[in-house]
């Protein structure tokens, strides 16, 4: 089988591993998901009991079974929320379980399932459908979900289903829902979720969504123009948010009006915060370690507060602020409570990320933090890649597992993921038991162990027990070279041609880049660059650069892109060319470059700005004028548009006017977008085709029918790959 047959077949590799990992805290049990082979797109649901004498590994729950054989059918709302978290799977793709780990939830084709942990079984409750991401409360009593728009909730045993908040329809066609992410929370902020349970299982707060004011565009399939377009409010730069409120919702109090005119009986309160200032609802946490938590951010993300709430009158109280003059990242895991009631988050301190409980950094500039992973009694479990004080050895693109202690007489912190072989690795954690999964650069795939923490009341199993991961080995073998390249120490991979010696001679060049903000290619992990390695097998020295704005690094590499994305991700796009050129068979006469989303973006800024550097490009869904792209993510970087239309300008490719400085000469560009995006609409691809047909210039475009900014479609995924090298290849003059 070809490779990209392959790697399409596949989901790039992820079918057939386990992933979503829940650890009891008793440390009894694993709960994961993973499909039964590496070409099989329905994961089940599977329990590892670890118990010397227990039953081992077992299917908790079996899609295929459960719904006797028939195909899923997936509601609008669960198709948006696939499309914002990149999930291409089927089956199983998300679950919950109460706080013991007993009980999970899950909707499969829109019905209401749960599943015995302890047991291994599974049964449907009767709701109404279509069901949304359906959470059990922590005591496994109850089950809240969201149907329709409306946040219900039903017995665990099944019966005394209702309604907690119903939607309401809005003036101008908009449409309030509870329960559910607005669109920038799941695309920008990294929360899906709109529903949170006390730790007591008797309240909730959720969300309110009213979507009346965002702008509605409309979105057609042009192959099928009998089918209506599809109208989705998207809240492009500098236009209206959706609004988003908070509501404390008593599942046993004696019910208010606002619960009774829902039908439901549920006392409702409305958390109260300056929402005019902090429009954002960033993050919310609610464990039995302290009140709920809230983190809210400025519109222009150069403010948050961190608030707590009182449960009795919805009224919020600061707890910490954070300002920055460039913008406050968000971080996977916090703002959350340790055990004695501090304060754990994520901050920029002096130059550098690190880990804070209370008013104590835990870390050092030696370390760049990136996620805080479990919260224990004495520790905090987190990942971390080299900080700005690292040694310059430090292998490049590794990120590791670490614990750092804030109580129990310790201090400092300590690596758990292994030394020696660079890596990149994560974790969850339940009581003392870890699985650690683990990727590195000279083996395919990740590893999952099952591993006791020393110090922790047990020695590690000998060895380590391992999940197994049933995801097929690549027909190829990656052979990245990680490295820093020019002044700047740009991290940077080298992949050349299988089989290459010392003395063939220079090859073509094709630039791999994502190259901007959360987008990190240059990892110490074999799968990520298959797909590099299979175009250097076509004949090419492939470099993927990590220039300033992409993550890993420290802050201030982060942030040196703030006003001015184009510049500086493509200078360093070109000095990472340049410096490798000095030591790698690299020929600065015949260079390509291609890249997706924010990679096409760069692909084509490159061939339009820099065509005295590169020589052709491939630009795949590409953001071409960003005042069509969305408020949470744009604005970060480039502010309003109405407030500085001539830094928009600047950084798109195209404005009301044409093309937005385009250099002199002319390279041939190749343009591919997904019809059905709704993320980085068609629109964007077809204004600069427009511009460049004004200009005079040659290109092609490739339009996708019924294709998101995702490409899961298997022949699309593999002919998409194939027409790229073919035009690389007539374009740069490689036999």
């Amino acid at each position: 089988m070809s490779f990209p047959r392959q790697y399409a077949r596949t989901q790039r590799f992820t079918l057939g591993a386990p992933r979503a990992f829940t650890v009891a805290p008793d440390g009894s049990r694993i709960v994961f998901l993973r499909s039964r082979g590496g070409t099989d797109r329905a994961n089940l649901l599977w329990v590892r009991d670890l118990a010397p004498d227990g039953p081992g590994e077992r299917v908790a729950a079996d899609p295929v079974a459960l719904l006797g054989g028939a195909d899923e059918e997936l509601s609008p709302e669960e198709r948006a929320r696939r499309e914002r978290s990149r999930e291409g799977s089927a089956g199983v793709v998300g679950y919950a379980t109460d706080s013991a780990v007993e009980t999970a939830a899950f909707a499969l084709s829109g019905r209401l399932f749960t599943a015995d942990l302890r047991t291994a079984t599974a049964r449907e409750l009767p709701t109404p459908t279509p069901v949304v991401d359906p959470r059990p409360s922590p005591d496994g009593r109850r089950i809240a979900y969201v149907a329709g728009g409306a946040l219900r909730v039903t017995d665990a045993g099944g019966g005394s289903d209702r309604v907690l908040a119903e939607p309401e329809e809005t003036p101008g066609g908009g449409r309030t829902t509870w329960g559910l992410a607005e669109f920038v929370a799941a695309e920008e902020m990294d929360r899906s979720r709109g529903f949170w349970w006390s730790p007591d299982g008797t309240r909730l707060l959720a969300a309110r969504v009213d979507d009346s004011a965002v702008r509605r565009w409309w979105i057609a399939d042009p192959a099928h123009p009998g089918s209506e377009p599809a109208r989705v409010a998207y809240p492009a730069a500098g236009t209206p948010n959706a609004e988003v409120t908070l509501h404390l919702i008593d599942l046993e109090g004696p019910g208010d009006a606002a619960g009774a005119a829902d039908g439901g009986g549920a006392g409702r309160t409305e958390v109260v915060w300056d929402r005019d200032r902090y429009p954002y609802l960033a993050r919310v946490h609610w464990s039995a370690a302290g009140p709920p938590l809230l983190l809210v951010q400025s519109r222009d993300q150069k403010s948050q507060l961190h608030l707590t709430v009182d449960t009795a009158t919805g009224r919020t109280a600061p707890l910490h602020e954070e300002q920055d003059p460039a913008w406050l990242e968000l971080f996977p895991g916090v703002p959350a409570w340790a055990p004695d009631g501090r304060l754990v988050r994520i901050a920029d301190r002096d130059g550098a990320r690190v880990l804070v409980v209370g008013d104590r950094p835990l870390t050092s500039a030696a370390l760049h933090v990136r996620a805080v992973l479990d919260i224990g009694e004495e520790d905090v479990l987190f990942s971390a890649s080299a900080g700005p004080e690292a040694p310059e050895d430090t292998p490049v693109g590794e990120i590791a597992v670490y614990r750092a202690w804030f109580r129990g007489g310790r201090s400092g912190w300590e690596r758990v993921s292994p030394e020696g072989t660079p890596h990149v690795a994560s974790a969850v954690r339940g009581g003392d038991t870890v699985v650690l999964s683990t990727a590195t650069p000279d083996r395919p795939g990740s590893r999952a162990e099952v591993l006791r923490l020393p110090g922790s009341g047990g020695g590690a199993p000998e060895p380590p027990a391992v999940i197994a991961s049933h995801a097929e080995t690549p027909v190829l073998t990656a052979r990245p070279r990680l490295l820093r390249a020019g002044g700047r120490r740009i991290p940077a991979a080298v992949l050349l041609p299988t089989g290459y010696r010392d003395g063939d001679g220079v090859l073509p060049v094709l630039m791999d880049p994502y190259g901007g903000p959360h987008g990190q290619r240059v990892v110490a992990a074999h799968n990520a660059h298959l797909t590099s390695q299979w175009f250097a097998d076509q004949g090419f020295a492939v470099v993927v650069a990590d220039g300033r704005g992409t993550p890993g690094h420290s802050p201030a590499w982060e942030k040196a892109v703030a006003g001015d994305l184009a510049g500086v991700t493509l200078d360093d796009q070109v000095e990472a060319l340049h410096a490798l050129a000095e030591t790698h068979p690299l020929d600065l006469d015949r260079v390509g470059i291609r890249g997706w989303s924010y990679g096409g973006y760069l692909a084509a800024l490159a061939v339009l700005r820099r065509p005295d550097v590169f020589h052709a490009a491939v630009a795949g869904a590409p953001v071409t004028d960003w005042r069509l792209y969305d408020t949470h993510y744009t604005e970060r970087y480039l502010g309003l548009p109405g407030e500085r239309p001539e830094v928009y300008a600047a950084n798109s490719l195209v404005t009301d006017d044409g093309l937005s400085a385009p250099a002199g000469r002319h390279r041939p560009l190749m343009i591919v977008h997904g019809l059905a995006d709704d993320n980085v609409v068609a629109a964007h691809t077809l204004r600069l085709s427009s511009a460049l047909l004004a200009a005079g210039r040659p290109h092609e475009v490739l339009p996708l029918s019924g294709v998101t900014h995702m490409t899961p479609q298997e022949q699309v995924a593999e002919n998409l790959l194939l027409l790229q090298v073919a035009f690389l290849k007539r374009s740069l003059g490689v036999a």
